[in-house]
């Protein structure tokens, strides 16, 4: 079974310390994991040059930007500028608040279209969040140039990029805030988990983004027990994914019931996908599963190296296929995009094979059964992010990769 986003991250020392958290509960939501993984991912940032980048952990990506929001007095005519082709993880929060999404059509890079921004500023704009798709740096330098002129604060999600770099420089100190996620699928995991870095410039007021932070409570024991059980349940589930029926296996009607009777949270909730907000949502990070990004956040470098050494196998192997494979830099991107008119029929294959492919993102607004009227996307909007939707499917660069499973990937891709 080769998984791109079933917990891809994981491995033997990972389970352990879900093992290890499972039978210290009383160390589960407030302890020294907490704040020892906020130190060293500051310490992490401060390497790159940037003075005096301020950290607060959250329990997921959306918790981040949710907060970052609150912390800039969002009113209800206000609008935020963000892109298409993204998840309604970075819509919620922008609904959450109040305030109105506006979106932004894509380039061929999978990045924000800089003629589409300058035409959709007006008035009430407030921010730009800047997503680096797949890792892929989007033209940050340029977009805070317009920003500036229109005194907008510009916010960047890296919940794809942790590790990425621009002219030596890593993503996430460019603009004035970002927001970082660890969730299961993302470049290192403590199931749900996110971050804010604050540099000191903008308009950004710290004292008020402290006062959101302070009324924080820990998400609840149950909650913080069903995200410590994900990472030893899947390393069982993962092997009987597709046994024994092809595309159909056990494996994955265990992962459905578990979710039902949840013993496993789902990545998205049902709520979420009609722009309703979990009671869960924000909170703090549990000290437990601060442990377990500690772990993977001291091996981000080795997991970025791996990912380069699979991007560049993938660039040169599918290099003369006739498949057109993205223009995505060769780095350490979190997954390997390619394009093809057949991509959901391609993905459809893949999957009968044992290779689940990636299908970020399948609509403009992913996931594909999200309420888009409820998003306020409407077809139309953004007609490039609408076609690349339906044209790309991505592949796997996960630690857990092998090259070997890397090459069936390839041989499966050059036979379409």
């Amino acid at each position: 079974m080769i998984s791109i986003s079933l917990s891809p991250n994981v491995f033997a020392r990972d389970i352990f310390a879900s093992l290890k958290m499972l039978f210290l509960p009383w160390q589960w939501q407030q302890g020294k994991y907490e704040e020892k993984f906020k130190q060293q991912f500051s310490q992490y940032f401060l390497s790159s040059g940037t003075k005096f980048p301020t950290v607060y952990l959250t329990n997921s990506g959306r918790s981040a930007l949710y907060l970052i929001l609150q912390s800039l007095n969002i009113k209800q005519e206000d609008e935020i500028l963000l892109q298409a082709f993204t998840c309604n993880a970075v819509v919620n929060p922008i609904l959450w608040s109040k305030a109105n999404p506006v979106y932004v059509d894509i380039s061929d890079d999978y990045n924000m279209n800089i003629v589409d921004l300058e035409k959709k500023i007006t008035k009430n704009s407030k921010a730009i969040i800047v997503q680096h798709t797949f890792g892929i740096p989007a033209k940050i330098e340029q977009i805070i140039k317009i920003a500036r002129e229109h005194n907008l604060i510009v916010i960047e999600d890296c919940a794809h990029a942790l590790g990425q770099e621009l002219n030596g420089k890593k993503l996430g100190t460019f603009g004035d805030i970002s927001f970082f996620s660890f969730g299961r699928d993302k470049i290192i995991s403590s199931v749900y988990g996110g971050a804010i870095m604050l540099n000191k410039r903008g308009n950004i007021k710290k004292e008020k983004l402290q006062l959101e932070i302070k009324n924080l409570k820990y998400p609840s024991k149950l909650w913080t027990l069903q995200q410590l059980l994900h990472p030893v349940l899947m390393s069982m589930i993962l092997h009987l994914y597709n046994f024994p029926f092809n595309g159909n296996g056990v494996g994955k009607w265990i992962l459905v019931f578990f979710q039902k009777i949840r013993i496993l949270s789902k990545a998205v909730s049902y709520k979420e996908k009609q722009g309703q907000k979990p009671n869960f949502f924000p909170a703090r990070l549990a000290n437990a599963l601060a442990y377990l990004a500690l772990i993977q956040f001291k091996r981000l470098e080795k997991f970025n190296t791996h990912r380069k050494k699979m991007i560049n196998f993938y660039a040169k192997e599918l290099k003369d296929c006739r498949l057109p494979v993205a223009d995505c830099q060769l780095q350490s991107l979190l997954r390997f995009p390619i394009k093809h008119k057949n991509a959901k029929q391609i993905i459809k294959r893949a999957y009968k094979k044992g290779i689940l492919l990636g299908d970020w993102y399948n609509i403009a607004i992913a996931p594909d059964d999200t309420n888009l009227d409820k998003m306020k996307y409407y077809k139309g909007l953004c007609p490039n992010a609408e076609k690349l939707s339906q044209q790309t499917l991505n592949l796997p660069t996960n630690p857990n990769l092998t090259l070997k499973k890397a090459q069936k990937i390839v041989n499966f891709i050059l036979n379409q």
